[in-house]
């Protein structure tokens, strides 16, 4: 497997057993070096991924390496084998089974896909003056959705540690994660106790076989399962739920990270017109869609209706998420964007006030089921809805949609 560095391994004392693995795939060059090494070689060789042994995850020096590795650009992907302790957010966990080191290839490669379309996207931007500027969130775990499953005594309390990082889609069933999955872009699976181990397996089985799913973070908090499944970011991680929470959040992170630079290359290939964070137009590139789809329409006769929206203001999560879905369950033919206030304004194309006010309730009903923080606070959107009149412009629609929230709040 070829890359664009040397694989650098972190071990004090001999040579770790998980390199062979390395030999064996013929991943080259591969430098073996101390911690007390390790900064210096990583900013001498520009290394593709950094791989640390157990006996390192716990040393002091390590917080300051990751450190080091999160502010490198393009991404540098941190995998630490067997980790001892908590990890700092951009290590992300190998936990071996029975020795075979077949998943730490497979998530040493989709790292390395990451780092790959991250290369991608910094040169895009730097084609020239016409490429859009798009900077990366602070913290993409912030930005992440992260699916909980389960329905046994941890869940309320892994409830509470993974919605302090990120948001949260809660279900109690094997069914209700299915129809999630189906319906929301999610950035990694928890999967509590409650459940058997044949319907574990048969879960596992259905995202192994998707491709869809496949390199989705899954983590599994029940001892005694073998990860024999082809799923190169399937993690076993058992303990406290604050434990687990941590240890999940480098896996989710990377996972929200690739989402946000596929995200920002469609915004490239569009011409800067997407909005990278939701994936909905930019407030310039709607204004003129809108204008031109109502002119054709009033000239040519047909429908057009247009939803707004309305979130809790003081839920700048919910707003996000609400504007990714509407982003992902939209049909092709219509679109939106942000407004100044936070709402999300959809236009449904070729569609009576009937018709769209059915696509408004489908919509709505799955924002609804979103958390976004410790207290599992629900998203219920407040819907807006107007059609465009004989006599209507565009401006004149939009005063009347927002006049119809202003009297509805009234």
């Amino acid at each position: 497997m070829s890359q664009q560095g040397p694989i650098v391994v972190v071990a004090s004392t001999e040579r770790p057993f998980f390199t062979t693995a390395l030999d064996e795939a013929k991943i080259f060059p591969v430098i073996d070096l101390p911690l007390a090494d390790a900064a210096c070689a990583v900013e001498q060789l520009q290394p593709a991924a950094v791989l640390v042994a157990s006996s390192e995850t716990h040393a002091p020096g390590f917080a300051v390496l990751a450190q080091q590795i999160a502010a490198i650009k393009p991404y540098l992907p941190l995998i630490a084998v067997d980790p001892l302790t908590s990890l700092p957010e951009n290590a992300i966990p190998f936990t071996q089974s029975g020795g075979n080191f077949d998943r730490l290839l497979a998530r040493l490669r989709a790292a390395l896909r990451v780092r790959s379309l991250h290369s991608t996207v910094l040169r895009r931007l730097d084609d020239g003056p016409a490429a859009p500027t798009m900077p990366a969130p602070p913290d993409p775990a912030r930005d992440a959705t992260v699916l909980l499953i389960g329905r046994g005594a941890s869940y309320p309390s892994l409830s509470v540690s993974l919605g302090e990082r990120m948001g949260i889609v809660g279900a109690l069933s094997m069914e209700a994660a299915a129809r999630h999955l189906n319906v929301r872009d999610i950035d990694g699976v928890v999967l509590g106790d409650g459940f058997t181990p044949r319907v574990v397996d048969v879960f596992l089985t259905v995202l192994a076989e998707s491709a869809r799913f496949r390199n989705l973070p899954v983590v599994v908090t029940s001892d005694g399962l073998a990860p024999a499944y082809d799923l190169p970011n399937l993690e076993i991680i058992s303990g406290e739920p604050e434990r687990i929470a941590a240890n999940a959040v480098p896996l989710i992170r990377q996972h929200a990270f690739e989402a946000y630079l596929a995200r920002t290359l469609r915004s490239i290939d569009a011409g800067g017109l997407l909005d990278a964070r939701t994936g909905l137009l930019t407030a310039a590139a709607f204004n003129r869609d809108f204008a031109t789809a109502v002119e054709e329409t009033l000239s040519r006769g047909g429908g057009l209706s247009v939803a707004r929206f309305a979130f809790d203001p003081r839920q700048e999560r919910a707003r996000l998420d609400g504007a990714r879905i509407l982003s992902r369950l939209m049909r092709q033919m219509d679109f939106g964007a942000v407004g100044e206030d936070g709402s999300v304004i959809v236009v449904f194309a070729e569609t009576n006030l009937r018709t769209a006010h059915t696509i408004a309730r489908r919509l709505s009903s799955v924002i609804r089921h979103t958390s976004h923080d410790k207290r599992e606070a629900r998203s219920e959107p407040v819907a807006t809805l107007a059609t465009l009149l004989p006599t209507d412009s565009a401006q004149s629609l939009l005063a009347r949609l927002y006049d119809h929230t202003r009297r509805a709040a009234s």
